[in-house]
């Protein structure tokens, strides 16, 4: 896991950020524990109260439970939920790159044509791949 002491974003959701990043990706399973709050806290030379925070934040999203004595789990996810929170991520992404875009003084239609070459691009990535 990768903290950035600089950003501006608090360590507690740059940790909430990542491990939800793990399980919308697949990558941390239903039923899966998250490391310990103490260890994930020593692990990262954190605060024990940073990393309760983040889980917390991970809980009241609904993608975690507590259980007394054996920590937090990840929860089964909903598969609609899931393909919101990634449309919500796309968004997101395509809203910054729009600002971005105009800064740099880009047409919409450099834009657009910029993100079909990308697209094209993962496209042949995607066939070599098979």
């Amino acid at each position: 896991m990768k903290l950035l002491q600089n950003s501006g974003v608090p360590i507690y959701q740059q940790i909430a950020e990542q491990i939800k990043a793990d399980i919308l990706e697949g990558r941390l399973k239903e039923g899966e524990y998250l490391p310990s709050i103490r260890g994930l806290a020593k692990d990262l030379k954190i605060s024990v109260i940073t990393t309760m925070k983040a889980y917390e934040q991970l809980e009241a999203e609904g993608l975690v439970t507590a259980s007394q004595g054996k920590g937090f789990y990840v929860n089964a996810q909903d598969s609609q939920m899931l393909w919101e929170q990634h449309l919500r991520k796309v968004e997101e992404s395509l809203m910054e790159a729009i600002r971005s875009a105009r800064i740099a003084g880009m047409t919409a239609e450099e834009l657009q044509g910029t993100l079909k070459t990308l697209l094209d691009m993962e496209d042949i990535q995607d066939a070599g791949k098979s």
